[in-house]
């Protein structure tokens, strides 16, 4: 497989597998958050929410892009992923990957709703960080910081904003419905009125297609990871990509290059330009003479891999300043350029993205009991209302979909348990919540990054030496 000897092409097989099981452990961890409020409300069956929401999860992944994806596949910077010996690659990816596996999994088994996007995210980073120990250039950085701030920022954000818009949606609730039906406890064993059942079967759809486009890109991202590391001659870029395409837009951003007026950007804006301008040049170079990207060797792949990854951090940089003398207009080409030339290596084969929304599927049919135990009876001290279920899926369902838009990854787990806690104090008050839960949660949350950064880094080390 992949030109790669039998150890190789086990290991990578191992690899792939253990993105499966990782995917399909986000499935059943993360079901609960879809299908807890249609089950304690009664509005559905358990196996029928479970099968419903598995197929929306699937479709979620199908439709959800990739731009989630790349952020997973950039947090490592190309150098940690260039190692000569690919059975440091091979430690690599097995450390993250047994990692969150252990973390996501032990989490499920004690009920504690727990984020699969800080396991995945601080398991990265410690092998990235590990690697930086044992790197020949200590001088450089082995973490994309830039990409993890973005991605730290949206998963400490998260919680907060469902908590918060919990508590705003819950008041509107109040204020515009009349039929107080929507705030009662649901009869046991008996469905509520067509019309709230209705809302709900809405809200958990949304929920589950949104957690698909959303956390199934992360699980594309890591599949990205392994194909990168172990067999980079393949899919460091997109070798179907038409290079004359290419050419075209690579020749647009060079006259929009040469708008710009660099006496007037500051010094460090002024370095940014000419890393560009340099880059720009070598990528001309590089695509000039050839009539296909398929007929690249593997270091000149990971070379054109690299240059754009820095015009991409470039460009922005440069985008950000006020200094920058160009149009509206031509920002707005020289951001379109960027993100078009950027397409050649911010890709995923079609079998990638179809074996990671049938893991995900799959993993969201089965061992959802615990969490949804710990989300309908745990959190708040009353039953789940139709309102509070409904509140907590519009709120999950949106903020997972508006950072899908943005590319970015946000945890499932935390925006709706958040959204959970915000409708029931939105009820009766903070008192409302089961304290023991919430720290339960809270424990979890602050420990989970630096627990994964620790293992994944130290696993690493271990792992390096015997591979």
């Amino acid at each position: 497989m992949f030109g790669l000897d039998a150890t190789l092409t086990a290991l990578l097989i191992l690899c792939l597998l253990a993105a499966c099981v990782f995917e399909f452990i986000n499935g059943f961890h993360d079901t609960a958050n879809a299908v807890a409020t249609v089950i304690y409300t009664n509005s559905l069956k358990p196996w029928i929410a479970v099968l419903w929401s598995g197929i929306w999860n699937f479709i979620g992944v199908l439709a959800g892009g990739i731009t989630v994806a790349m952020g997973i596949s950039n947090l490592l910077p190309v150098e940690v992923l260039t190692d000569a010996d690919i059975f440091h690659n091979v430690a690599l990816i097995l450390s993250l990957l047994l990692t969150a596996i252990f973390w996501n999994f032990g989490t499920w088994y004690l009920g504690i709703p727990c984020s699969s996007s800080h396991t995945l995210i601080g398991s990265i980073l410690g092998v990235g960080l590990a690697y930086s120990f044992i790197a020949p250039d200590a001088s450089a950085s082995y973490v994309n910081w830039n990409k993890a701030t973005d991605i730290g920022l949206s998963l400490f954000l998260s919680p907060f904003v469902g908590f918060s818009l919990a508590i705003l949606v819950m008041y509107v609730l109040k204020q515009i419905i009349k039929n107080k039906t929507i705030f009662k406890e649901p009869v046991t064993n008996q469905p509520p009125p067509f019309w709230i059942r209705l809302v709900l079967l809405l809200t958990c759809t949304s929920v589950s297609y949104a957690h698909g486009s959303n956390d199934g890109q992360k699980g594309v991202g890591l599949v990205m990871l392994i194909l990168i590391a172990i067999v980079p001659g393949y899919f460091a870029i997109n070798t179907s990509f038409d290079i004359n395409d290419y050419k075209h837009e690579l020749n647009d951003l060079k006259i929009l290059m040469q708008k710009i007026d660099t006496r007037s950007l500051a010094k460090p804006d002024s370095f940014e330009y000419a890393k560009m301008n340099s880059l720009m040049v070598d990528l001309d170079m590089k695509v000039n003479s050839i009539t296909s990207f398929s007929g690249i060797n593997k270091k000149e792949q990971f070379a054109i891999r690299k240059d754009l990854i820095v015009i991409g951090k470039t460009s922005k940089k440069l985008l950000e300043s006020e200094d920058l003398n160009l149009s509206v207009k031509d920002k707005k080409v020289f951001k379109e350029k960027t993100s078009s030339i950027k397409k050649i290596t911010e890709y995923a084969p079609k079998w990638v993205i179809i074996m990671i929304a049938i893991s995900l599927g799959l993993g969201t049919m089965v061992g959802w009991r615990r969490i949804v135990q710990t989300i309908g009876e745990k959190i708040g001290k009353e039953h789940l209302t139709y309102a509070q279920g409904a509140s907590a899926e519009l709120v999950a369902a949106t903020t997972i979909s508006l950072s899908t838009s943005l590319g970015l990854p946000v945890s499932t787990t935390q925006v709706l348990s958040s959204g959970i806690a915000g409708s029931m104090v939105a009820n009766k008050g903070i008192k409302n919540l089961q304290k023991k839960t919430i720290r339960n949660i809270f424990i979890a949350w602050a420990l989970t990054l630096p627990v994964t950064i620790f293992v994944s880094g130290g696993l690493f080390i271990i792992l390096r030496f015997f591979l």
